[in-house]
């Protein structure tokens, strides 16, 4: 199944114009659906990350979980820091550890402290695609991979044959839309092994709207 950048477009319009209005901005989303593969096999699952070519069109919550050069370098770019002392505190509380979980995006972490995020937040973070982004202890510059993570989405293929992954907001153009979900699309496609021959249809939507199919 292919996918014209024109008819990606046109979904995207749809997928807006029936979206009602809601107190909030929306999420553009998308969601694949794959077709002849075994998901029992575990070389069928994947993760994958993709940098957005227009960005998330909001930023993502990035916190960072370290001590001495590198906590330094994140507060300078205004991150929140989670100190080892921090994160024994919060091991001793499931409830902390899935509401730190669930409330950012993305992690980044010191190496020396990734033994105890494993210990104590790999069973919270690991289901969610949210183990840190691994830095040296002595990292004083954490700004392009800060920059990165701000157009990054994090997606995998676990137990059912769809992939959702959010595109960007409803504010955003329609074509940067449509060139952030095929470039979504194509980093799928170079995962599976009989490429596009395995996606059985593409859906787009907004967070609380219906969904619309791209027509192949």
């Amino acid at each position: 199944m292919t996918f014209d950048r024109q008819k990606i477009v046109e979904a995207v319009k749809e997928a807006k114009a029936r979206a009602k209005p809601r107190n909030f901005t929306q999420t553009v989303e998308v969601a694949v659906n794959l077709k002849d593969i075994d998901l029992r096999k575990p070389e069928n699952r994947f993760k994958l990350e993709v940098v957005l070519p227009h960005g998330r069109g909001k930023e993502p919550k990035i916190a960072v979980i370290a001590d001495g050069a590198v906590a330094e370098a994140a507060k300078r770019l205004g991150l929140d820091v989670i100190s080892s002392e921090q994160l024994e505190e919060i091991a001793k509380s499931p409830r902390e550890a899935r509401k730190l979980a669930k409330k950012y995006d993305f992690f980044i972490a010191a190496a020396p402290l990734m033994p105890k995020i494993g210990r104590y937040l790999g069973k919270y973070l690991g289901p969610r695609n949210k183990m840190p982004v691994v830095v040296p202890p002595t990292m004083t510059n954490l700004e392009p991979i800060v920059n990165k993570l701000k157009k990054t989405v994090r997606i995998q293929l676990k137990n059912n044959p769809v992939i959702h992954a959010p595109v960007g907001i409803e504010t955003m153009d329609d074509e940067k839309l449509a060139e952030n979900i095929e470039t979504v699309i194509n980093a799928i496609i170079g995962k599976l092994e009989r490429g596009e021959n395995q996606i059985k249809s593409v859906y787009v939507k907004t967070t609380m709207g219906p969904a619309v199919k791209i027509k192949g």
